[in-house]
């Protein structure tokens, strides 16, 4: 799960990492993200792109924003599958968050990726009606199994992409789901756990 992160960099530093352009102008990074807050996601179209989206699906049914899909089964299920094949976006980040349970007490951690500044974790993104008919973009993290670090920890983790692979995820002409499959596992780059 990934219910809290960071990104805790400036614009132009965004811009230089992921050879992007602003598509909004009033885009800015915090230390702590929380669910439904508007924060950068970097997509795919005419070009790389950094636009403000709102952390959480939000379909008619659901009570509470989305904000995780199981990597596992998200191109199977009905809310995320069209997203998975034609949404696909890069959520950047310089930590998550995750809570450690510990003598009946609950310790939260910071995690973040040795000597990477900026990580990008698999996101997908899709528009939504909200209730006074505005339309909004929305996104989600994918999760996974949590690796050998992260087990410690947890049973799950946001799927971090490595820096080879975020091309892949993002190609909108990537539409084997075999392929993309393969790019949802736990991450192998050493973490930092604090």
């Amino acid at each position: 799960m990934c219910g809290r992160y960071a990104l805790d960099a400036d614009i132009d530093l965004l811009i230089e990492r992921y050879k992007a352009i602003i598509a909004e102008k009033e885009i800015t990074t915090k230390s702590e993200i929380f669910p439904t807050d508007f924060q950068p996601i970097i997509t795919e179209s005419d070009g790389r792109n950094i636009e403000l989206a709102k952390w959480g699906f939000m379909p008619h049914y659901a009570k509470r924003p989305l904000i995780n899909a199981r990597g596992e089964t998200v191109h199977e299920k009905p809310t995320f599958r069209k997203s998975f094949l034609k949404g696909r976006c890069l959520v950047p980040a310089t930590a998550f968050f995750e809570w450690e349970e510990k003598d009946n007490k609950k310790i939260k951690r910071k995690i973040s990726v040795e000597d990477v500044t900026i990580f990008s974790m698999a996101g997908l993104y899709e528009d939504f009606i909200s209730k006074e008919g505005n339309r909004f973009r929305a996104y989600t993290i994918l999760t996974t199994d949590a690796n050998t670090q992260m087990a410690l920890i947890h049973d799950r983790m946001p799927v971090i992409l490595s820096p080879e692979d975020e091309d892949k995820w993002l190609d909108p002409g990537q539409t084997d789901i075999g392929k993309l499959r393969k790019l949802i596992i736990p991450s192998p780059l050493h973490l930092i756990i604090e």
